[in-house]
């Protein structure tokens, strides 16, 4: 299996968490790609038409693409026991959580990224930052007993997600208020596998 990524996606790095915590490394390889949302790679466009990182191209089939997919496929494939059946809907509702603090966080930077200065929406970025927030919150309110239970999806793309906020976000201060999760993660990250594809 080929898995086109990008050391700097959040999205890509839960993959490559995964492959690391399940101990399949030596059945995937990484494909780097350089791509833009306004200028993607055509051998990314060949495999995924949204010309979208992840993708993860298979001999056997054909290439699957948005992490939350890939995750689930190399679980299966793997029988690593990432998405426990007895904590299923959890582990996918924290996936998904995670998944979202992302597409605001990246929607952020692609904001100053890929518009003229002139068309930069002030008030959009703000309020993807308060999507974030509010998450961040919840998770840290919520969901400390489950990020403390055994290894699973949704702590892997919590702890991805809090390191793309320190990865891009550095100065808007996640960690305000939310002080539990701040420990959680201050722990989490020294994974070998978290430490192995901090981003760069």
């Amino acid at each position: 299996m080929k898995l086109m990524s990008s050391p700097a996606s959040p999205f890509v790095r839960k993959v490559r968490v995964q492959i690391l915590e399940s101990g399949l490394t030596d059945q995937i390889e990484e494909i780097f790609v350089s791509t833009t949302p306004t200028n993607s790679d055509p051998d990314l466009i060949a495999a995924n038409p949204l010309a979208k990182l992840p993708s993860l191209i298979r001999d056997d089939g054909p290439t699957l693409y948005d992490s939350r997919v890939i995750t689930r496929y190399l679980d299966a494939k793997s029988g690593a026991g990432l998405y426990p059946e007895a904590r299923l809907w959890e582990v996918l509702t924290l996936e998904a959580t995670a998944d979202g603090i992302l597409d605001s966080a990246v929607s952020m930077i692609y904001e100053h990224r890929v518009r003229p200065p002139e068309m930069v929406f002030d008030g959009w970025i703000e309020a993807q930052w308060s999507k974030v927030e509010r998450a961040v919150k919840v998770v840290n309110d919520r969901w400390m007993s489950h990020l403390a239970g055994p290894l699973d999806m949704g702590q892997v793309g919590i702890a991805c997600a809090l390191g793309y906020l320190d990865f891009r976000h550095p100065d808007r201060g996640w960690r305000d208020g939310n002080g539990a999760l701040d420990d959680w993660y201050a722990t989490f990250v020294e994974r070998p596998a978290m430490q192995a594809t901090i981003p760069g």
